[in-house]
């Protein structure tokens, strides 16, 4: 009588999981590329370039919010770090026209007349009206002629920077048949001035522009003779290649006491 074979248990092949993990492992990697490209950042991109090799060689692989925010932030310090450098260079340039300047005011004694500083708009010369004009007269003549040949050596200093004049009265009326209000005594002498800036070749006319104030942006006050002789002045303003206001802030607040 032959006896009954006993039958074997049945055993399951394990070797479909190696393909499935594959699988999961390129869905992932298809996943990433298709979010990469809908969203180019170049930050973004490189951490999860790292995800994407972490995986491969066993790691966790994730992409967290931390991780691109850490790189957000530190391509946001270098952008600022850069604008920062890029201002101080500028705001030293600026500073080296005025040492300049100041040197030749001293020189021709014209302390009195003409001052220089650096403000947040720019390199600012301040001249008044006596220096460079007869009273109620906007012609450049005699020693102002002297005056604009020295100033346009330092203007050429600025490279290629724009230059703005602008011309400012005092608040008493005039009413002539040359100039009918003050509007008409500003403009006109600042356009007097440029033009004689512009004999010097080396000042390229498409770099000035020009405006007048009359009495609407006074520096000191109108009661007063000496007030009134302030404000009848003519301004003229090197603007600077990037925005310098954010860095004088700091350096203000670098010397404010705690």
């Amino acid at each position: 009588m032959k006896r009954k074979k006993k039958p074997h248990d049945e055993h399951i092949s394990e070797g479909w999981l190696i393909p499935y993990a594959d699988l999961l492992t390129l869905l992932l990697a298809l996943f990433i590329v298709l979010f990469a490209s809908s969203n180019v950042d170049a930050v973004k991109l490189k951490a999860m370039s790292q995800s994407f090799s972490s995986v491969f060689n066993g790691g966790s692989g994730m992409i967290t919010n931390s991780s691109l925010s850490t790189s957000q932030e530190e391509e946001d310090s270098k952008k600022t770090d850069a604008r920062t450098k890029a201002q101080s260079y500028e705001i030293a340039e600026l500073e080296k026209i005025k040492e300049e300047a100041n040197d030749y005011i001293k020189q021709q004694k014209l302390e009195k007349d003409i001052k220089v500083e650096v403000t947040n708009e720019g390199l600012v010369f301040t001249i008044r009206d006596r220096a460079l004009f007869s009273p109620a007269q906007a012609e450049v003549r005699g020693n102002a002629v002297q005056i604009a040949q020295g100033m346009s050596n330092l203007l050429v200093k600025a490279g290629q920077r724009q230059i703005q004049v602008s011309g400012h009265t005092d608040n008493i009326p005039i009413n002539t048949a040359q100039y009918p209000s003050n509007w008409e005594l500003s403009t006109e002498r600042a356009i007097s001035f440029m033009r004689a800036l512009q004999r010097n070749p080396q000042l390229a006319p498409k770099r000035f522009t020009v405006s007048g104030y009359g009495e609407y942006q006074p520096i000191a006050s109108n009661q007063t003779e000496s007030g009134r002789s302030q404000n009848r002045r003519v301004e003229v303003l090197i603007r600077p290649l990037i925005d310098i206001k954010a860095q004088n802030v700091l350096d203000e607040t670098k010397v404010k006491p705690s």
